[in-house]
């Protein structure tokens, strides 16, 4: 059994699936970063001076003033400012993932589509080789060339 193991762990596949495992962390946390240090920032000043991280419902009723606060104490809070954050990233992170997918498949060969290998007969409807100049069907004369 570890020898069976052993072998599906170094399968291509599966290292392949956990190196792009640990770049997509690091990359998220990147995003995250990207989102709350250096974009929410100037939004929120533009949005009146709104720190985003310090935006929540406090369901205890206590009033607390900060986010932080609110945690300390223990109290029960719906943290709107942290969601909204969570959706920049995850919008960033989605449309940064569309970027390169839609780069891969640039680079990607076209399929080529092989030209015909048969052609209808115009009079009995049947499928013949492209080159016949008779139809073994109805043994109609073809004109060189046509197709249906």
């Amino acid at each position: 059994m570890l020898e069976e193991f052993k072998k599906f762990a170094m399968r291509g596949n599966v290292i392949d699936l956990a190196v792009g495992i640990i770049i997509g962390g690091a990359f998220g946390k990147i995003v995250s970063s990207f989102v709350a240090d250096i974009l929410m920032p100037p939004l929120g000043r533009v949005m009146g001076k709104v720190d985003f991280t310090n935006l929540f419902i406090d369901l205890s009723g206590t009033g607390y003033t900060s986010l932080a606060e609110a945690k300390k104490a223990g109290a029960a809070t719906i943290n709107y400012g942290l969601f909204i954050n969570t959706i920049i990233d995850f919008i960033i992170v989605a449309f940064a993932i569309f970027l390169l997918i839609r780069q891969i498949n640039r680079l990607k060969k076209a399929e080529e589509v092989p030209p015909p290998a048969t052609k209808e007969c115009p009079h009995c409807v049947s499928s013949i080789p492209i080159k016949a100049s008779r139809c073994p069907n109805c043994t109609s004369t073809l004109e060189q060339g046509s197709a249906a």
